[in-house]
C-alpha cells in the first residue's frame, strides 16, 4: 500500500472516531469520494490497525442506525423554512 493512502486511511479513521462523522462528511472533509472512504475504513484499515478498525466500525454502525432520524430532521427543517 502506498504511503499516502495509508496516511489518509489513518487520518480519516481518527477523524471519524473523534467527531462521530458519517462517511459522507468524512469524504467531503478529505476531498475524496464516499466509496473511497468506505473502502479505506472497511477494507484497508483492518490490515493496518485492527483495533482502530473495530472502533470505527462501531461509530459507522451507530451512524447507520441514526440515519433515518437525520433524514427526517432534514425534511422537517426544509418544510419549516418553506413556510
Amino acid at each position: 500500500m502506498q504511503e499516502y493512502i495509508r496516511k489518509r486511511v489513518l487520518e480519516a479513521s481518527q477523524y471519524i472516531l473523534e467527531s462521530g462523522a458519517t462517511v459522507r462528511k468524512t469524504a467531503t472533509m478529505f476531498g475524496v469520494s464516499k466509496s473511497t472512504i468506505h473502502k479505506d475504513v472497511t477494507e484497508r484499515l483492518p490490515t493496518i490497525n485492527p483495533t482502530l478498525a473495530q472502533a470505527v466500525k462501531k461509530v459507522l454502525e451507530q451512524n447507520k442506525l441514526e440515519r433515518h432520524i437525520r433524514g427526517g430532521e432534514a425534511t422537517r427543517r426544509k418544510y419549516q423554512e418553506a413556510n
